[in-house]
């Protein structure tokens, strides 16, 4: 067994509205199982985490890791599924069946098929997957990211049943702090996967908290969308936005775009933020000529259908205040700004298959796009013309 020395002091949730000696704990090593039967990839991962201030366990079987499980209580396990006797997709199942270990990070490690056996991993119960041979650098951020949640659903568990202890009338307190952490679980059903995953690392302290910051934004939508929706039934209109939906979610995502919201067809990206990304304005216009192109395909399909639909986006880049927007129960990630309309009254200006850009934007992508003059357009809520470009495509290299 490798160990681990005792650091620090682990500071109480920031999120109670005080503090007090009685919750504070001494922070110790994080506890790892490492479950393998070849020698060799055992000590390669205990080398590599006991450097890295864990405290490593080790077990050659099945049956030795839920032997050692029970008395030792890890903080993780790293789950090797070739075993013999039993393998670690049946290790997986029988970890899972102890409510205490409802919790307990379990990481599959295998050198099969990676597509096949995360499948069998993630059904087993199984919170995470790694192929053979180990990339380190994964290997450890997937390991503090799995114990940084277990040790905040830890601290939250423990503080509850000390302040229970200490003042019954705290239960108020410590239930707002369970629900908090619930929310926290359902954070990618509301967020952007970037975001979800900025608070889920504690890479901000606040990351709702309102701030302003340079991005570009795009909006998007579908010309003769509400006459469409007007003479066409539900479950056609519903239909058509579920494919339109899911293809244009792929591209934001392929993009690293954060998506604002759905509004019926239209929808709202922007780019550097909550994450700052390189080449914000390149991202943003690739991908608008991806989703025109998609979308292309979509239609001719919907064409097929008798709907006749098009597809208009309108791009502009600077700044805006952005946060959490909405109330306690449900938040948004929203932006607000002068640049957040400009896209949208060019996409409304946009005619079908048109990608639009103002001046001040096309001065930073002109060696990257081929553009057209649309002319100046007088837009709703801004008292000068903008001059607008519609992007043709991309620049051959």
């Amino acid at each position: 067994m490798h160990g681990g020395n005792r650091k620090g002091v682990r500071r109480t949730l920031a999120c109670y509205p005080y503090s007090s000696p009685m919750i504070t704990q001494m922070k110790i090593a994080a506890k790892i199982l490492i479950v393998d039967d070849t020698p060799k990839n055992v000590k390669l991962l205990a080398d590599l985490l006991t450097a890295k201030g864990y405290a490593v366990m080790t077990a050659a079987s099945g049956g030795e890791a839920l032997a050692r499980l029970e008395v030792e209580k890890p903080d993780l396990v790293l789950l090797d599924v070739v075993m013999p006797e039993m393998s670690g997709y049946e290790v997986c199942r029988k970890i899972r069946q102890n409510p205490a270990n409802g919790i307990l990070p379990v990481v599959m490690v295998t050198a099969l098929d990676p597509g096949e056996e995360r499948v069998k991993g993630l059904e087993a119960g199984a919170d995470d997957f790694l192929g053979k041979p180990i990339n380190q650098a994964e290997l450890l951020a997937r390991v503090r990211s799995l114990l940084r949640i277990k040790e905040l659903y830890d601290t939250v568990q423990t503080q509850a049943a000390q302040l229970s202890e200490w003042n019954k009338t705290l239960e108020q307190r410590v239930q707002e702090q369970l629900e908090q952490l619930e929310r926290l679980g359902r954070l990618k059903r509301f967020f952007s996967p970037q975001l979800a995953e900025l608070i889920l690392s504690g890479g901000a302290e606040d990351p709702l908290k309102s701030h302003r910051r340079e991005v570009t934004v795009v909006f998007l939508d579908l010309r003769g969308f509400t006459a469409f929706a007007e003479i066409s039934e539900p479950e056609e209109v519903m239909g058509v936005l579920r494919e339109y939906h899911a293809e244009m979610g792929k591209l934001i995502l392929s993009h690293e775009g954060t998506l604002e919201r759905f509004a019926g067809d239209g929808i709202m990206i922007f780019f550097n933020d909550p994450a700052p990304v390189p080449n914000p304005e390149e991202r943003a216009i690739r991908m608008a000529l991806a989703m025109r192109e998609r979308v292309e395909e979509l239609a001719a399909g919907w064409r097929k259908r008798d709907y006749d639909l098009g597809f208009g986006v309108g791009i502009a880049q600077g700044y805006a205040t952005i946060g959490g927007i909405g109330f306690e129960g449900r938040w948004d990630y929203g932006a607000i700004g002068t640049v957040c309309n400009l896209a949208a009254r060019l996409c409304a200006e946009a005619k079908p298959d048109q990608v639009l850009i103002p001046q001040r934007l096309l001065g930073k992508v002109e060696s990257l796009i081929e553009a057209e003059a649309i002319g100046e357009l007088t837009l709703k809520g801004f008292h000068r013309a903008v001059s607008a470009y519609n992007i043709l495509r991309l620049k051959s290299l």
